[in-house]
């Protein structure tokens, strides 16, 4: 029966799971293409990056906290692995036969339970108690404090379930047991001595069921949470753009009219298509990598509280650019479904959601993406909505506005005609 129970349960979870993915692979399908190559270095990358969390101990104190979450989840995640197996099969500990590694996985992860523990208390807290400036922000809705709590409190039941279930198995197999638990060992003599072996089998089924189910209920909630982001940072970081951070990325059909128009004698004509949208207005503009990007923000503020711009009391948050994306992607994939490609709502990601001021704010000195401990690159984006905002509605400031006019007059960004250009050197002589 509890075989038949737990199948069920099991389904159920990778229904609602699966019925989320397919939303959000209608929503990746609505934006652009983007390549991806040299697949070897994106795996240094994943390793030195999003393994390591080396980017998250820019922050030292809570990096380490949260570094050892990260490595935590991750052996953890093997444990809830052979739990998925025991309740399908009816079996107990089924991958105590690999012996030491057994022996490692459920030792590191009977310790990290307890550290887990320890940091989400400090979390909490931090949360709670301290108001950390790069924590707020007009992009941060009293939803996203919620959220927070809401899975830092799931976390914490997760790590209790898990610290009772190693505790109780320990305290009923006392003389010959599965695996080693360093921690549970020391606290089960003081916790659980002199229960009867009827009350440790209840306490163990029931702390068993509690993780298990709490595990499916966490993997539902994540994909419409910020936390998310514990499926897609990985991804993310190996899909990281792979130029320098300067870099920036030309369009090819501008390239291409720009080079005929400069060689005409020596390069092909640009074939006659239908003109593409010039940058970014709206989602269906930005690529999947762009979409991607937003899905694995943290919403950890570091992007904006590095920002000289948003220091200087500027409009622009680069975390803001990402959060708007998201949701602004939510709001136009439900029209999609139900109207098509004739949805109109009157908004659009850029001027509704995200305003020029908010762009031109902006100095491409890339601290953002330099802090990010995900790889966000929020430049790229920002410069491809600047980019609509020039070449498809003559919009820039003033400033730049005067230099197109002397390029397009002078052949160059300063107001004096080319024959005077050499003027100065006159002064030289004398």
């Amino acid at each position: 029966m509890n075989q038949i129970i737990f199948l069920i349960t099991l389904l159920i979870t990778l229904g609602v799971f699966a019925f989320s993915m397919r939303n959000l692979w209608y929503n990746f399908s609505l934006t652009r293409h983007e390549k991806v190559s040299d697949w070897g270095r994106r795996i240094v990358i994943m390793l030195k990056v999003a393994i390591a969390q080396t980017k998250i101990f820019r922050y030292p104190l809570a990096g380490i906290f949260h570094a050892l979450v990260f490595w935590g989840f991750i052996v953890i995640t093997l444990g809830s692995i052979e739990m998925v197996i025991d309740g399908l099969t009816g079996t107990e500990r089924i991958m105590s036969s690999t012996g030491w590694f057994y022996n490692f996985v459920t030792a590191s992860g009977d310790i990290m339970a307890y550290i887990i523990i320890i940091s989400i208390l400090i979390f909490t807290g931090r949360r709670l108690f301290l108001r950390i400036k790069r924590f707020y922000g007009i992009e941060m809705q009293p939803k996203s404090k919620y959220d927070a709590l809401i899975a830092l409190s799931i976390i914490m039941l997760l790590m209790l379930s898990l610290a009772g279930l190693n505790i109780s198995y320990f305290q009923i197999h006392k003389m010959e047991y599965a695996g080693l638990y360093p921690v549970s060992a020391l606290l089960a003599a003081n916790t659980l001595e002199g229960f009867s072996i009827y009350e440790l089998h209840f306490i163990h089924n029931f702390c068993w069921w509690s993780h298990i189910l709490l595990i499916f209920l966490f993997a539902n909630i994540l994909p419409y949470s910020k936390h998310f982001h514990v499926f897609t940072s990985i991804p993310n970081v190996f899909l990281s753009r792979l130029k320098p951070l300067g870099y920036l990325k030309n369009m090819p059909s501008v390239t291409a009219e720009i080079k005929y128009m400069l060689y005409p004698e020596t390069t092909e004509a640009p074939a006659e298509t239908v003109a593409e949208r010039y940058g970014v207005k709206e989602v269906n503009d930005v690529t999947w990598k762009n979409y991607l990007d937003s899905l694995a923000c943290t919403e950890c503020g570091r992007c904006t509280d590095n920002c000289p711009a948003n220091i200087t009391g500027k409009k622009l948050s680069p975390r803001k650019i990402f959060v708007d994306l998201r949701a602004r992607m939510k709001e136009y994939s439900v029209g999609r479904k139900k109207m098509g490609e004739t949805f109109e709502d009157g908004k659009t990601l850029l001027h509704s959601y995200i305003t020029a001021e908010e762009l031109w704010a902006c100095t491409t000195c890339n601290a953002c993406a330099t802090e990010c401990p995900v790889n966000i690159n929020h430049p790229a984006l920002i410069l491809d909505m600047r980019r609509y905002l020039v070449l498809e509605e003559s919009s820039a400031p003033s400033g730049l506005n005067a230099m197109f006019a002397n390029i397009e007059n002078n052949g160059a960004p300063w107001q004096y005609p080319p024959e005077d250009r050499l003027n100065w050197l006159s002064d030289l002589n004398k």
